[in-house]
C-alpha cells in the first residue's frame, strides 16, 4: 500500500481521486489518502493562510506557520516530502519509479505566488513539476503524480505488465492500437493484428514504436538507437530498417 498526507488550501478539489482505476484501488486498500487542509492550522480568525512577500512583489505567498502545523500534523519528517512546484524536476519515468518505492509521501500544494521559502528548507522538500509552464495552484499538479505514481502500485492495474505498457519497449512512444469493428467508415485495422501470429504482430508494433519516436521525438529515437542493447536479430531488422527510412 501506498499512502498519501496532501496538504492543500482546496482538499475539495480532490474529489477526482475517488473515481475511476484510483477510487477502485483506494478501495481495495492499495492506496490511502489523507487530505489536510492547510487553514485548519491557521492562527488567524479568518484561517488566514496567505501573507504579501517581504521585499515586494505581484500577489501573496503561503504563510510558514500554517504549513508547519499541518507537516507537523502528518509526521512530515519521517516521510518523504514533495512541494509541487514549477521550478522542480520535471517528472518522468526515472523519478516515477523511484518514488513509488516511497511507502509515504507527503505532498504540498502551493497557490498562489507559492509558499515561504522557510517551510521548504525546514521539511527538506523535493520540489517537482509536470511541466514547464505554471497553473494557479499544486492541486492539479498533485493528481497528476497521484495518479502517476498510483499505477505503479502491484495490484492497481489489471497486469503488471499494464504498469508499464507505454515503455514496453524502453524509451519509445506507444505503438497504435485499434479496436472492434475491423472495418469503420471505410478504415481498416492493419491486417497483421487479426492474424493470430503473435510474433508478427510484435514486430509491428515494435515497428510501429519506433517510426512514431523517430518521427515525434527524435531525442527519443537517438537515445534508443545508441544504448539499447536487448533487440534479438528480428527487432534488431526492425529497427534497421526504420534507421534506414530516414
Amino acid at each position: 500500500m501506498m499512502h498519501f498526507d496532501v496538504l492543500t488550501l482546496f482538499p475539495e478539489m480532490f474529489a477526482a481521486v475517488d473515481t475511476s482505476i484510483v477510487g477502485r484501488a483506494r478501495e481495495k486498500g492499495l492506496v490511502e489518502f489523507n487530505f489536510v487542509n492547510i487553514r485548519d492550522f491557521s492562527n488567524d480568525k479568518h484561517n488566514k493562510a496567505d501573507d504579501y512577500p517581504f521585499g515586494g512583489g505581484p500577489g501573496m505567498l503561503m504563510m510558514a506557520d500554517p504549513i508547519f502545523g499541518a507537516m507537523g500534523s502528518v509526521d512530515a519528517g519521517h516521510k518523504k516530502v514533495i512541494y509541487m512546484s514549477p521550478r522542480g524536476r520535471v517528472i518522468d519515468k526515472d523519478k516515477l519509479v523511484d518514488l513509488s518505492r516511497e511507502e509515504e509521501l507527503v505532498i504540498l500544494c502551493g497557490h498562489y505566488e507559492g509558499v515561504d521559502q522557510r517551510a521548504l528548507d525546514y521539511w527538506d522538500a523535493e520540489e517537482i513539476s509536470i511541466g514547464d509552464y505554471v497553473l494557479t495552484g499544486g492541486e492539479l499538479p498533485a493528481m497528476v503524480l497521484i495518479d502517476a505514481l498510483a499505477r505503479l502500485v502491484p495490484g492497481v492495474l489489471a497486469s503488471e505488465e499494464a504498469a508499464t505498457e507505454e515503455s514496453i519497449y524502453s524509451g519509445l512512444l506507444e505503438y497504435p492500437q485499434y479496436t472492434k469493428p475491423r472495418n469503420y467508415q471505410g478504415m481498416e485495422v492493419p491486417e497483421v493484428l487479426t492474424n493470430g501470429n503473435h510474433k508478427l504482430i510484435h514486430l509491428w508494433n515494435f515497428e510501429e514504436a519506433l517510426k512514431l519516436t523517430r518521427d515525434l521525438r527524435p531525442d527519443l529515437f537517438e537515445e534508443f538507437v545508441k544504448n539499447h542493447r536487448e533487440l534479438n536479430k528480428d527487432e534488431q531488422k526492425v529497427m534497421e530498417k526504420v534507421i534506414n527510412m530516414l
